[in-house]
């Protein structure tokens, strides 16, 4: 049972590491999004809906879409997704279930 327990950790590891790579490139793409008009956000949103529609992967879009969540939250509500919220999002996206603890979002 702890072999199972452990190789089961242990790609759990390698999937978080893969979930991080995506975190950082959320936060490359967000000095970007923070940089446009509040119509140009729009623009961006309406944008990215075209190109699912037109069949561009949904994990090809995820970074992009979730800077520009990230912006406008901030925007609207004065709150900023913190790294491991977004994470929560790409686990649900993943079809998976993601708990957090309070506190964490």
């Amino acid at each position: 049972m702890q072999l199972i327990d452990r190789a089961l950790r242990m790609g759990e590891g390698r999937k978080f590491k893969a979930y991080e790579k995506r975190v950082e490139s959320i936060n490359r793409i967000e000095p970007e999004m923070k940089e446009l008009e509040d119509s140009e956000l729009l623009e961006e949103a309406n944008s990215i809906r075209e190109r699912a529609k037109n069949g561009e992967s949904l994990d090809d879009l995820l970074p992009e879409t979730f800077a520009l969540t990230r912006e406008a939250a901030w925007r609207t509500l004065g709150q900023r997704h913190y790294d491991v919220q977004l994470i929560g999002g790409m686990v649900v996206h993943d079809g998976a279930i993601a708990e957090m603890k309070t506190g964490e979002g």
